[in-house]
């Protein structure tokens, strides 16, 4: 704790006073440029990771990056992206999954689980993924399997994320981008769903930003 409040007066006497006016203007309203749902690893930084500043980025969090489908669960995933689309009117939504993720791990190993039944059954939301990973890729194992599967279960959740209505009615007129990414923790490469190849893709400097398709072809 002590590390917290001693960051909190570092915020407070340089960064906060160096940037007082954004921070003054922030409180007059967000709007932000994207909804970014991504793990709550503490290994993930969102804003570090896109050099964004306060007030950029609308972001959700939970283990393992999951967007149950509308309607299946009661938790704040819902009104949050409905916040994010139809409150304020974000038009990119990025699913971004990472590297040596303990959600996905459990997902692969339930036996693992077994003291956190409430974990096991957040995960419950990911079962595509379980299922596509046993009956598509029963040969891999070791880290090309949590590789693949962390990948497949960024696709799956975007599909989740196709059945909330204020998503579904934006993309239906064109207004929405959907985007899956997955971060590299060890190197801080970020790859990129490319729909046209079917396969995550390095995301370069000055490339287009391959945004998913209407149906998520899998080459992976």
């Amino acid at each position: 704790m002590q590390k917290l409040i001693e960051g909190i007066h570092q915020f407070q006497s340089h960064h906060f006073a160096t940037q007082r006016e954004l921070f003054e203007r922030l409180a007059d309203g967000q709007h932000p440029e994207a909804l970014f749902i991504t793990c709550s690893d503490s290994r993930i930084n969102p804003n570090l990771i896109t050099q964004t500043e306060p007030g950029d980025l609308f972001i959700l969090r939970n283990a393992g990056n999951i967007i149950p489908p509308h309607g299946a669960a009661n938790g704040g995933e819902g009104a949050t992206i409905e916040f994010a689309v139809a409150g304020l009117g974000v038009q990119d939504i990025v699913v971004c999954g990472h590297s040596h993720c303990g959600a996905l791990k459990g997902l692969l190993k339930p036996e693992s689980l077994q003291d956190m039944p409430a974990v096991a059954s957040w995960l419950s939301h990911a079962e595509a993924t379980r299922r596509i990973m046993r009956e598509k890729y029963a040969d891999r194992t070791g880290a090309a399997q949590l590789t693949t599967a962390i990948e497949e279960n960024v696709l799956v959740q975007l599909e989740n994320l196709r059945t909330h209505p204020a998503v579904a009615s934006k993309l239906s007129c064109g207004k929405m981008k959907l985007h899956a990414w997955v971060y590299k923790i060890e190197t801080g490469q970020v790859f990129a769903y490319d729909s046209e190849h079917g396969q995550f893709v390095p995301l370069a400097e000055g490339s287009a930003v391959p945004a998913a398709a209407a149906q998520l072809a899998r080459a992976i």
